[in-house]
């Protein structure tokens, strides 16, 4: 009998080692990470929001270099796209602070306890990791236009391949940035719920953005601003016309559906 307990036990335990964690223990991780950022001083939250904005012009590098080397044809665009998630992989593998990544985790927080400080520490947060991100991507583009710090055939290809944005209205990017921040969002949240393949769900979710034309701020920022500094259009297009429809299309998808979603998921749970 009691080898036959034994027996049970040991098929239970590896039954709970196999199966996923539940909703609330992935929000549980989720909401550690976010309380962690939350807390970080300034000073640091900067200077990695401004690496962020650096390494993701990685992201159109990569892909203007593909663009220079494949011919004009169809079945180039989705090979082009593969360039996309470079930066992403930089940014958020290396723990670099990313406007609508590590932002949107800091919402959960902030959703189970509303509070005064809470809010004042979100909005810390928001300002002050994307002011460094496009403070990032703006030197970053200036040096990629006036440095020549890529061939200039490389350049060429970044630009062409940034001058999609200019079929854009800001009505298409705010709609379009909708699901790039939920897309962008639920990073976190897949990367708490399993224990390894970091690098292929950055690269499947980026990927994704890129393949579906959707507008993320900072990495579509960056290709704004490539065409500012190179003349293709003004600093008003650039602002207002790309960076604050994507904001504000990112923050819907990526805190007003992903974040308050996943926590209405197990709200009920939690207070169980």
């Amino acid at each position: 009998m009691s080898d036959r307990h034994d027996e049970q036990m040991s098929e239970d335990e590896e039954a709970e080692q196999r199966s996923a964690p539940a909703a609330r223990v992935v929000h549980a991780a989720v909401v550690e990470q976010g309380e962690d950022e939350l807390a970080r001083p300034i000073a640091s939250l900067f200077w990695s929001g401004f690496a962020a904005g650096i390494a993701i012009m990685a992201s159109v590098w990569v892909s203007g270099a593909l663009r220079h080397y494949l011919p004009a044809a169809r079945w180039a665009e989705p090979v082009v796209a593969l360039g996309y998630p470079a930066g992403f992989l930089i940014v958020i593998l290396g723990r670099l602070q990313l406007f609508t990544e590590h932002t949107a985790v800091a919402v959960l927080p902030v959703v189970r306890a509303p509070t005064r400080r809470n809010l004042l520490l979100l909005a810390r947060l928001w300002s002050v990791i994307f002011a460094a991100n496009m403070f990032g991507a703006l030197i970053a583009t200036a040096l990629a236009v006036f440095a020549h710090i890529q061939p200039a055939d490389t350049l060429a290809g970044m630009i062409d391949v940034s001058a999609k944005l200019l079929e854009r209205t800001p009505v298409d990017t705010l709609m379009q940035a909708i699901p790039a921040g939920f897309l962008i969002a639920s990073i976190a949240w897949i990367r708490s719920a399993v224990n390894s393949g970091d690098f292929w769900i950055v690269f499947a979710v980026t990927y994704a953005i890129s393949l579906g034309g959707f507008a993320h701020v900072v990495a579509g920022a960056s290709e704004a601003f490539l065409l500012m500094w190179a003349g293709q259009a003004s600093a008003g297009w650039a602002i207002g016309g790309f960076v604050l429809p994507a904001l504000l299309g990112n923050i819907v998808g990526g805190t007003g559906l992903f974040a308050l979603l996943a926590h209405a998921q197990v709200k009920n749970e939690l207070h169980s």
